[in-house]
């Protein structure tokens, strides 16, 4: 393994354990348009989805930019009609509409080991 790809798979894995926080901050800031793109980063790894809760509001355009570190996996949300393949090393980015409030699960859609069953999410689009 040389140099860059073990600087890239250290910055992988670091980086994503600051994004959570300034994501949910841009989330319960009053001043995020109702309309407009809310851009989250998700980093998808053995056996969990970082941060494993999405929030957002009924009627925003949401990009998902998902990055796959140690393997194989998918993003599925049945309810938006969302399934997507990140191979591992990569990202991967999906656009939707958050036209129906509730809350909704996602899960992986790529068997990566054991704990596949269990690597779950929700999504949480508010009125």
């Amino acid at each position: 393994m040389n140099k860059l790809n073990i600087f890239l798979l250290i910055a992988l894995t670091f980086l994503p354990a600051t994004l959570p926080t300034t994501i949910a901050r841009a989330a319960d800031d009053p001043a995020t348009p109702t309309q407009g793109i809310h851009e989250i980063q998700i980093t998808l790894k053995k056996y969990e989805f970082s941060p494993g809760s999405l929030h957002v509001k009924k009627g925003e355009r949401v990009k998902l930019i998902m990055a796959a570190v140690d393997h194989d996996h998918g993003f599925k949300l049945d309810a938006f009609g969302v399934n997507q393949k990140v191979s591992k090393g990569t990202t991967a980015t999906v656009e939707f509409t958050a036209d129906k409030s509730g809350s909704f699960q996602f899960r992986c859609s790529t068997v990566c080991g054991l704990g596949h069953r269990g690597m779950k999410g929700i999504l949480v689009v508010q009125e």
